[in-house]
């Protein structure tokens, strides 16, 4: 299994844990309120969307990556596509953090 289908892998857990959270408005409010450990943004997603979470996660300093399409996210958490979602577990948050950095070294 590669990094990709890991990092997916891991994302479906972690929606079945409770511990993440999806959509723009959702995402920006976790950010701001400090619980949001990770924060992933699709490589399709909209420029205002990335300027939007991007700032926010500068900002509010969270952790962002850019990863995947909104369909292959979308279908790991269970759900239709989607564009951001934040992590609200450290624990989940570290373990996608190094497996995105991994990813995106390879």
């Amino acid at each position: 299994m590669n990094e990709e289908q890991k990092i997916y892998q891991l994302l479906g857990i972690a929606t079945r844990a409770r511990k993440i959270i999806t959509g723009e408005d959702l995402t920006v409010r976790e950010i701001q309120s400090g619980k949001a450990s990770l924060v992933i943004v699709t490589n399709d997603a909209s420029d205002n969307t990335m300027k939007k979470i991007t700032d926010k996660c500068k900002f509010f300093n969270v952790e962002l990556h850019v990863f995947g399409s909104r369909d292959d996210l979308g279908q790991a958490i269970g759900k239709e596509s989607r564009v951001v979602l934040a992590i609200m577990d450290n624990g989940f948050a570290k373990k996608i953090s190094q497996l995105l950095n991994e990813y995106n070294r390879g």
